[in-house]
């Protein structure tokens, strides 16, 4: 599992570093500038709101969980944390199913910019379970007698 630890947990960083700055953005403008996304029938903005800023919190929360797990090395644990916090990210195309934002082009990226940081999460923790999933040459050469 070293090869997990030297080779994953650079790249996890950067690929959480990148989400935390996105979805910290586009969250935040889905929370100031509200009225200004597709709503929900039936939701009022100042509901949708307050379910994104909790929303972000818990997703997030999910995130540093699963680095945290990393870090430990307990491998699987933080897969599972990292594939719920990649959530963050997909829920952020969430927008097209009620219909297309209308901001302004750099909010409109971010919303893509989500959605590729959940993306670089699940390759990642694909790439990881892979390497977990490995079993030796040795290894599979001493169970069979």
């Amino acid at each position: 599992m070293d090869v997990l630890r030297e080779k994953g947990l650079g790249p996890l960083r950067v690929i959480l570093a990148f989400t935390l700055v996105s979805t910290v953005l586009h969250y935040t403008h889905n929370v100031v500038r509200a009225a200004d996304y597709p709503q929900i029938p039936g939701i009022s903005v100042p509901v949708t709101q307050v379910v994104v800023a909790v929303s972000w919190v818990v997703f997030t929360v999910f995130g540093a969980l699963g680095y945290r797990a990393y870090a430990r090395g307990q491998y699987w644990r933080s897969l599972a944390f990292l594939l719920v916090y990649s959530l963050s990210g997909l829920a952020s195309a969430g927008h097209f199913l009620v219909g297309v934002p209308r901001v302004p082009a750099f909010w409109f990226a971010t919303i893509f910019t989500d959605t590729f940081a959940a993306l670089a999460l699940w390759i990642f923790g694909c790439w990881a379970a892979m390497r977990l999933n490995r079993v030796s040459i040795a290894g599979q050469m001493s169970t069979q007698h």
